[in-house]
């Protein structure tokens, strides 16, 4: 019922014909995604919330005082547009964790169960990601939040050894190259999103399977062919050729390029470049940390198929939509 009301949630923030139904849109979620993040057996989910709602309410605010600026702009004819553009940009980019504004995405993320945390990376960024490209925000305040982001992201995950909060500030480097393409079309903007969402879904549905939540229990992959299919998504999320996560960004690249912004296309590069090295990190310890493949169970055969399957699928949803 509650994963039902977020997607409705989130359906209403994009298809409605206000901003004051946008805002009503993204307190649904809100309130949809809190019973979701709770779990047994996990002494930090309660702390996540409240960390989640706490911020998640100061943005709702943020929107909403922003929305009424708008409406008043309009009645008493006040030339207020960059100011309640930039106060709602600010709320909206809070709202999915965008650095400067990202200080409480890896540490919700890192206390929530792994199916949370693919919700938090994935779904939970299609609104505000939408609601942002509806704005007409000042291009400056665009590149310093795509600036800050892939800057942060990057270099904020080089000493990180929790795999939760190492996959949230890759999100919000990958959150930089996003917001790029909402600059530059909604196309790109999506055939992005669905590649980086089913990269996350195969990455995390390894580690869920297999327990893992650190580095140093990369050890409890007892399967070789797991441990390959999960390297090679690693280095897809880094945006390595020929993997599929390399055409996205590659598309991005070109766009970028075309509007003359060769200076932020290099910033871009040269920190994404800083995650593939942790992504190498991490594929390295999966590779070398010794196991015993006779400790393989029987029932972890169906689940290394599934995950085969999982595997191929960024690359038959980026030949279908190349196509």
């Amino acid at each position: 019922m509650f994963l039902m009301t977020l997607m409705v949630g989130s359906l209403i923030s994009i298809s409605s014909i206000s901003w004051f139904c946008s805002w009503i849109g993204l307190e649904i979620n809100l309130l949809s995604f809190i019973p979701l993040m709770k779990t047994q057996n996990n002494k930090y989910s309660t702390e996540s919330i409240s960390k989640y709602f706490l911020t998640q309410a100061m943005a709702s605010f943020m929107l909403l005082f922003s929305i009424i600026m708008f409406t008043n702009s309009k009645e008493f004819n006040f030339d207020l547009n960059w100011v309640t553009s930039t106060f709602m940009s600010s709320a909206i980019l809070m709202k999915m964790g965008a650095a400067p504004l990202h200080f409480w995405f890896p540490e919700v993320a890192s206390g929530i169960s792994w199916n949370s945390n693919l919700i938090l990376l994935t779904w939970q960024k299609i609104a505000p990601m939408i609601l942002i490209s509806y704005l007409n925000i000042l291009p400056n305040l665009m590149i310093l939040f795509i600036v800050s982001s892939s800057i942060i992201g990057s270099l904020m995950g080089l000493n990180q050894t929790c795999l939760r909060k190492i996959l949230s500030y890759s999100s919000i480097n990958h959150m930089s190259w996003m917001i790029a393409a909402t600059m530059c079309s909604m196309n790109t903007w999506m055939f992005y999103f669905i590649i980086y969402s089913l990269m996350n879904l195969v990455i995390i549905n390894t580690l869920k399977t297999w327990k893992v939540f650190f580095i140093s229990q990369i050890y409890l992959i007892k399967n070789n062919s797991s441990k390959i299919l999960f390297m090679m998504n690693l280095f897809s999320l880094g945006g390595l050729p020929p993997f599929p996560g390399f055409v996205p960004k590659w598309i991005m690249i070109n766009q970028l390029s075309y509007y003359s912004m060769f200076s932020l296309t290099l910033v871009m590069i040269i920190f994404t470049l800083v995650t593939l090295f942790f992504y190498l990190r991490i594929s390295f310890s999966t590779l070398s940390l010794f196991t015993s493949n006779s400790m393989i169970s029987k029932s972890k055969n169906n689940v290394t198929t599934s995950i085969m399957i999982l595997s191929t699928l960024p690359m038959i949803a980026e030949l279908t939509l190349l196509l």
